[in-house]
């Protein structure tokens, strides 16, 4: 069942899509080669607990951290660890935020240092296609149609894998509401958008197959062919116009072009 949300209820969920925004542009600020995602993570959870928040993900069904971090051919779900990130990596973060009764949800993927070329534009066209899917996201179009934009942007201009086995959310009170989202489709199917959604639209998009597999750790998403994988996410409220973005890559898209030991331009 689709969950709509008043005008009152889509401000208070900005606080959180905000709060979640604010987080990322922390851990930008920090990023560079030597540090390990377990200290990344551990400042996404004081940094969110100092805010008046509970991060989302933390004791979430059994997913014990505040964060997922998915390096390099980790597309989703990936744990933190002492493992030290590397010139050449890229690191997707996926935070969540759960505050005033509502949770926010958004993922950015970093460079970390000089990275080649190909995963520039792996972290670009990604990027765009988040974008892409949003500008269909208006009353009377589909969720079909968003899928069809990423997927056209992604897998049928660039050749990309398009992540079939995870999708995109409805996002209120639960982290996780109806109806799916997925990155791949056809225009003019799957369920009518209509005012008061909230979705968390999320493209999954690998440098090579499409095809991933389960890590050991029963969470880790990873790609088939051990090639590297982008995730951009943004949470968008369907309004009687264009969609209503209610997470923010501003202040995170700031700290990482004021930090040297990222790659922004890309």
């Amino acid at each position: 069942m689709i969950i709509y949300k008043s005008k009152e209820e889509i401000e208070i969920m900005r606080h959180s899509c905000l709060m979640v925004g604010k987080t990322h542009a922390e851990l930008a600020k920090i990023l560079r080669p030597g540090i390990t995602s377990m200290k990344v993570n551990n400042l996404a959870e004081e940094f969110i607990r100092d805010n008046g928040g509970i991060p989302s993900f933390k004791n979430y069904g059994t997913f014990p951290y505040a964060t997922c971090i998915s390096l390099n051919d980790a597309v989703v779900h990936g744990f933190p660890s002492n493992v030290e990130f590397k010139e050449g990596d890229i690191v997707s973060l996926d935070i969540g935020v759960y505050k005033n009764g509502f949770h926010g949800d958004s993922a950015y993927t970093y460079a970390i240092g000089a990275i080649s070329d190909e995963l520039k534009m792996l972290l670009k066209v990604t990027k765009e296609s988040l974008y892409k899917g949003i500008e269909k996201a208006r009353a009377g179009n589909r969720v079909g149609d968003i899928a069809f934009a990423i997927q056209e942007h992604t897998e049928k201009k660039h050749g990309y894998g398009v992540v079939r086995d995870l999708v995109g959310h409805g996002l209120g009170r639960s982290l996780h509401e109806e109806p799916q989202v997925p990155n791949y489709g056809k225009r003019g199917t799957l369920a009518k958008l209509k005012r008061g959604m909230v979705l968390a639209i999320e493209p999954m998009i690998n440098l090579g197959v499409k095809e991933v597999f389960q890590d050991s750790d029963e969470w880790t998403i990873r790609t088939n062919d051990g090639k590297a994988s982008a995730h951009f996410e943004h949470d968008i409220a369907i309004t009687d116009g264009a969609a209503d973005i209610l997470s923010s890559f501003e202040e995170t898209e700031a700290a990482e072009k004021a930090n040297i030991n990222l790659t922004w331009s890309y």
